[in-house]
């Protein structure tokens, strides 16, 4: 019971603390690009020292994150992934949804820092978008952040790696750096508790470009499954068995 209250209250004083840094970082960031970096690392930073004393929740990041141009092809279990790849990167973006836009604050600022917006419901025309939104905008060098499966998946969930993430790595020809996590077993995509342990995303070995689709999407699936396992094992999450 006292875990939960401590969770209530954390996320209460986590979204409370998202307009005031996000307004306040706001005369910088509209002429800037370097505040709106600097207002969105600041925000997680200070999630990430209220995670660890008023729940419990410690940050680590793992592996070599890359400084210049890469694709980020990411496991994404909930909130806290994304800023823990996001800080970890000296310029990162992300391909998201096209909603996420019109939300307050976190949709200004990720106009600001060229996120990809696609619309989900259409696949075909997504990937297409997707494909010349980040080529038209291939003049700022970052790392562009893709969650091959779509959406958050829970632990122990299975879900299929999409295309898309196919198409931007033959279209780009920059490395694809995987990333795995547990993040979910400690701070869940739905529900209210937050239990204390050890989150982890971990960069793994660049794939270099010029494999064919298929063979990258067998390598990208299995480092990224298998680590993230092995990440959620060590959190203290069981896997739950057939028979």
């Amino acid at each position: 019971m006292l875990q939960y209250t401590r969770s209530v209250i954390f996320i209460i004083q986590m979204y409370v603390a998202m307009p005031i840094i996000g307004l306040g970082f706001a005369p910088w960031a509209m002429f800037s690009r370097k505040g709106a970096y600097a207002a969105c690392k600041t925000y997680s930073r200070y999630v990430f020292w209220t995670a660890r004393w008023m729940v419990g929740i410690r940050c680590e990041v793992r592996g070599t994150p890359p400084e210049g141009e890469a694709l980020i092809a990411a496991k994404h279990q909930s909130f806290l992934d994304i800023m823990m790849i996001f800080t970890a990167l000296p310029a990162a973006k992300f391909i998201m949804k096209k909603e996420i836009l019109m939300t307050p604050i976190i949709g200004q600022y990720a106009k600001r820092l060229n996120c990809v917006a696609v619309d989900r419901g259409k696949r075909g025309a997504a990937i297409e978008k997707m494909v010349a939104d980040v080529n038209a905008g291939r003049t700022e060098p970052g790392q562009l952040i893709i969650y091959s499966q779509g959406t958050r998946v829970a632990p122990g969930a299975k879900m299929p790696y999409k295309v898309g993430t196919g198409v931007l790595y033959e279209q780009l020809g920059q490395p694809c750096v995987p990333v795995a996590t547990n993040v979910g077993v400690l701070w869940p995509k739905r529900g209210m508790l937050r239990k204390p342990g050890v989150a982890v995303v971990e960069f793994l070995p660049a794939i270099e470009p010029g494999m064919e689709r298929a063979e990258f999407m067998d390598i990208l699936e299995s480092s990224v499954e298998e680590t993230s396992d092995a990440l959620m094992a060590e959190a203290g999450f069981k896997q739950v068995t057939d028979g």
